[in-house]
């Protein structure tokens, strides 16, 4: 039986980042592949082999609508970065039936798993007493009780309740959190089955002790925790931002850290790196990340293995179940928002 064709270019993304060693070879062993090792592929062998193509993996897919009807056998597009890109033709795609799936689900667990450090140290001011102890000014014995708190049966919220706040729920549940959500695309059903209560963004601010930040960017919810969103958390809430800087009115957030009105671990920036002399560096309160929450050895390789299982089910003729699937009624709002090619960058040549 002749396989299905799968187009694989990692562009900046390695292969051994994305694939177990045993996923990759499973992947080898249901499609041809084309090109799929590190590096960009020659777009005359993407031109080449994208009207035998059933599947199309790229890191930045460039699909226009000439692309779209030059791919006679294309079942599904699948974007490497991990957010759907603004560099696909999806009225095309979707009058053709083509899925476009994303690989950010791929990310949730190492992500939360940042989150949930991120928060411990926070809440436990693990952070602070190390460099006091460095300065000799370590508080021994101490509750801080000013400052720290612990997470047992903490009020504990989340803006935006996906993949990674739903894995970071499920991190949680042994410390018994009271735990609310703000997500007007998220089934009050689905929130339910994770014992998470839906609310307004107004509550989730009011209640929350620790609110995590892991909403996914939109056009719509750019600068969503405003000045008037965080004045409203409770005095020194611990604010966790894990998703994207674009949610969070950064400037207002690190206005009420220097105020004493809340604390903050950030892993995201609104301009990444932040400059040498930017506050931030030096500003108290404050746990710094360099995006790092999913960059761990093997930390991004369950995006490979729901790539794996997703193509096993297509070729089943089952819908896709594990990445995310673009849908007419919202990609809208979600498509190019994420991607900065600047990051791209950065990403290709880190160490």
């Amino acid at each position: 039986m002749e396989k299905p064709v799968a187009i694989l270019d990692p562009q900046w993304r390695r292969i051994d980042e994305l694939f177990t060693r045993e996923d990759f070879q499973k992947l080898g062993e249901v499609c041809e592949l084309v090109w799929g090792r590190d590096g960009h592929m020659p777009i005359s062998m993407f031109d080449e082999n994208i009207g035998r193509a059933r599947f199309y993996l790229a890191a930045n897919p460039l699909i226009d609508s000439s692309r779209v009807a030059a791919a006679h056998k294309l079942q599904a597009i699948i974007e490497l970065y991990g957010a759907f890109p603004d560099t696909v033709d999806y009225s095309a795609c979707f009058s053709r039936g083509i899925e476009v799936l994303s690989t950010g689900p791929g990310m949730r667990n190492s992500v939360a798993e940042m989150a949930i450090a991120m928060a411990l140290a926070g809440a436990r001011g693990l952070v602070q007493e190390h460099e006091n102890f460095r300065r000799g000014t370590e508080n021994w014995f101490s509750d801080n009780d000013a400052t720290d708190f612990s997470l047992y049966g903490a009020d504990v919220g989340f803006v935006g309740f996906g993949q990674i706040a739903r894995e970071c729920t499920r991190l949680l549940a042994p410390f018994a959190p009271n735990v609310t959500a703000y997500d007007p695309w998220v089934d009050p059903e689905l929130a339910k089955d994770y014992g998470v209560r839906l609310v307004s963004l107004d509550e989730v601010a009011r209640t929350s002790r620790c609110l995590f930040v892991t909403a996914a960017p939109t056009r719509s919810n750019r600068g969503m925790l405003d000045a008037t969103t965080i004045e409203k958390l409770p005095h020194r809430a611990l604010v966790v931002v894990v998703s994207r800087a674009h949610v969070v009115d950064s400037a207002a957030l690190l206005d009420a850290v220097r105020a004493g009105k809340v604390r903050a671990a950030i892993d995201v920036h609104p301009v990444e790196p932040p400059l040498l002399d930017d506050p931030v560096r030096t500003l108290p309160d404050v746990i710094l990340s360099p995006h790092r929450a999913a960059a761990v050895e093997h930390g991004r390789q369950l995006m490979g293995h729901l790539i794996v299982e997703d193509i096993g089910r297509m070729m089943e003729g089952l819908p896709p179940a594990n990445l995310a699937r673009a849908r007419a009624e919202t990609i809208h709002e979600l498509a190019g928002v994420q991607h900065s090619k600047k990051l791209e960058d950065m990403c290709e040549v880190r160490s």
